[in-house]
């Protein structure tokens, strides 16, 4: 890692104020500080140009569009605002104001719902707005266990633990990789929760929402379903509709199947005068103070090209990803859930045990620039040496790939883990095979470069 010391010029350390002393990793000992920046966008270049050359298959990743590129990178990065439209703490934010007025309009009729908030800067930080809002330290709550796919802010030593509620995790059926209905009834009226959390980072299939219904009204729990990896499968009208199935209020982070910026939002149909000020207040000044107004703008532009192209993006999202599972399975993979069709999301996992665990899979995978990463199981003790791997198909199908192309992916993640060839022979064929797939699609201003560098002539 690197780290930099600023050391002020004294008789001992005779070091000027204007050097940094480097430790391992920064080429030379001693660099000033222009040598620094060069050196630090240098660093990205090199990044940039790897992703263009690597096939990104993590399932939490995306790349934006040109128009919401361009708005990251606005005077609007420079600015703050707390509060909400017209109500601000801090003048200047005329524009401001009419983009986040933009950006809910099209969340609530993107999600048709009444009630959007778009001022979280991520998805946790969403999700601890909300848990301010619908649950106190104490109160019991009910969420998928870290091994059967849930996220890490769903867990005592995430989120829902910071706040003091005691979590209690749903019975999980390992051959469906989906919450057993049976067993959650039988829990939420046992334990009673103030608050059921349903959404997975492992997200193959639905949640049985619809089954639960009576249940959750029986024991009058509010009903909360965190959508961080299949928001724009949902604003495509795909996987499901929690909305309409009886989910009060979604959470959610905005760079995964929703190909926004890094940032976080709320959304509910049938928030109460007096949830709707809980929400709020929960964003601000519940756990936000300024709330990047950059990543608004990029929000608000992501929302306006869902609307236009979210359908086809998430029906071929999910295509790839059912073509990818099933040609690693014919190619002797044990790809989970090959009886229900190993997916209805962007989404696989595959259990790769058996070729020495996930970790040592996904780092021999990197090493051949194919990008997953190294996932537990639901059978698996410890999340540093994990049975499995998850792949996401959403980056590569918004670089224009096909089913048919998924097949040469599966083609060359058997290379590599089978050890067919060495893997500086596998590396070329993904550098030759991804350089058809560097532009991005399902956009306005399609066919721009995904992976660009912007950059600025001479120097410091």
């Amino acid at each position: 890692m690197l780290v930099a010391i600023l050391c002020k010029e004294s008789t001992r350390s005779r070091v000027s104020a204007n050097t940094f002393l480097m430790s391992k990793g920064f080429p030379g000992v001693v660099k000033i500080p222009g040598e620094i920046v060069q050196h630090v966008r240098e660093t990205t270049r090199q990044h940039n140009k790897w992703f263009k050359e690597s096939l990104p298959l993590i399932a939490s990743e995306n790349v934006l569009s040109p128009a919401a590129r361009e708005v990251m990178d606005s005077d609007l990065h420079n600015r703050y605002a707390e509060g909400l439209p017209g109500k601000r703490y801090y003048q200047g934010n005329i524009f401001i104001d009419e983009i986040e007025r933009v950006c809910e309009e099209l969340a609530r009729e993107v999600f048709g719902c009444r009630f959007a908030d778009v001022r979280p800067v991520s998805g946790t930080v969403a999700n601890l707005a909300v848990l301010m809002a619908v649950a106190r330290p104490g109160d019991n709550m009910t969420a998928v266990g870290l091994s059967d796919g849930g996220h890490i802010s769903h867990a005592k030593i995430g989120a829902l633990g910071l706040r003091g509620v005691r979590v209690h995790n749903y019975p999980f059926d390992k051959k469906t990789m989906n919450i057993d209905p049976e067993g959650t009834k039988r829990l939420l009226r046992e334990v009673k929760p103030k608050a059921a959390l349903f959404g997975q980072s492992v997200y193959l299939f639905p949640t049985p929402l619809k089954d639960l219904q009576n249940t959750f009204d029986e024991v009058g729990c509010t009903v909360w379903y965190d959508a961080a990896h299949v928001l724009g499968l949902i604003a495509g009208n795909r996987f499901q509709d929690p909305l309409r199935e009886g989910v009060d209020v979604i959470s959610a982070s905005t760079h995964k199947t929703l190909p926004g910026p890094q940032h976080g939002m709320i959304v509910s149909d049938l928030v109460k005068e007096e949830m709707e000020t809980a929400l709020r207040r929960g964003v601000f000044p519940g756990v936000t103070s300024n709330h990047h107004l950059h990543s608004v703008a990029a929000l608000a532009v992501t929302l306006a090209e869902t609307r236009e192209f979210g359908e086809a993006y998430a029906d071929q999202m999910i295509r790839n990803a059912k073509a990818l599972a099933q040609a690693l399975h014919e190619r002797g993979f044990d790809v989970l859930c090959e009886p229900n069709g190993f997916t209805e999301s962007h989404t696989v996992v595959v259990d790769v045990e058996e070729h020495h665990g996930g970790a040592n899979v996904a780092k021999s995978l990197e090493d051949a620039n194919i990008i997953v990463n190294k996932n537990l199981l639901p059978w698996d003790d410890d999340p540093i040496r994990p049975s499995g791997i998850r792949i996401g198909s959403q980056e590569v199908t918004r670089l224009g790939m096909k089913e048919d192309d998924m097949i040469e992916v599966a083609e060359l993640i058997t290379r590599v883990v089978m050890k067919a060839g060495p893997l500086t022979e596998a590396k070329e064929s993904v550098k030759e095979f991804k350089s058809g797939f560097t532009k991005v699609h399902y956009c306005f201003f399609e066919g721009e470069e995904a992976y660009d560098y912007p950059a600025f002539e001479g120097g410091p």
